[in-house]
């Protein structure tokens, strides 16, 4: 089982590592920080540019550390935040199916942390190898509700902020996006 939580830990970390560096950099055809910014803009995320580089950062280390076996509550936590904030933000409204632009793909993800921080990252992780795993469903249930409470505060603290310069309308935020839509490779019906 160790070799089945490591190929998820590395699939899915190194995806959020991918989806991370596209919004900080611009790597893999992402938008980078000027069109995350955008995006985050007409999600009345404000200050758009912090919330930018913070989305692409908590994905590229939250990744990094999941794919590592490295802190993993920690990590599941900031990955569901940022799932938590994409549901809400952008795919809520568009129903369950990704086809649709909906939300399927983030609660996948988010149930998949879940489950990896309740087993554990197995054998060959450094959590193992330091001697600091930490498992079980208080962990679990931990992390999901610290990131989907992290989620929510980061949204309501976003709304307050004042409008920018950047982006100002959803239509705005898809094109600044080029297509990445905080960490779903869906962008049908923003």
């Amino acid at each position: 089982m160790s070799i089945g939580r490591l190929a998820a830990r590395a699939l899915i970390g190194g995806l959020f590592i991918g989806h991370g560096t596209q919004k900080l950099f611009g790597w893999f055809g992402g938008p980078g920080r000027a069109g995350t910014a955008g995006m985050m803009e007409a999600l009345e995320m404000r200050p758009a540019k912090v919330h930018a580089v913070v989305a692409g950062t908590t994905e590229t280390a939250g990744g990094a550390l999941l794919a590592a076996g490295l802190a993993t509550p920690l990590a599941s936590a900031a990955l569901t935040g940022v799932m938590t904030t994409a549901i809400r933000k952008v795919h809520l409204p568009n129903g369950p199916w990704a086809a649709n632009g909906g939300w399927e793909y983030n609660a996948v993800l988010i149930g998949a942390l879940t489950a990896l921080t309740e087993t554990g990252p197995g054998d060959l992780s450094l959590d193992r190898a330091l001697g600091i795993e930490r498992t079980g469903p208080a962990w679990a249930l931990g992390a999901l509700a610290t990131g989907v409470g992290t989620a929510f505060a980061t949204m309501a603290l976003g709304c307050r902020g004042k409008p920018g310069t950047v982006a100002t309308t959803q239509s705005d935020a898809v094109e600044a996006a080029q297509g990445d839509t905080a960490g779903d490779p869906t962008t049908t019906g923003i």
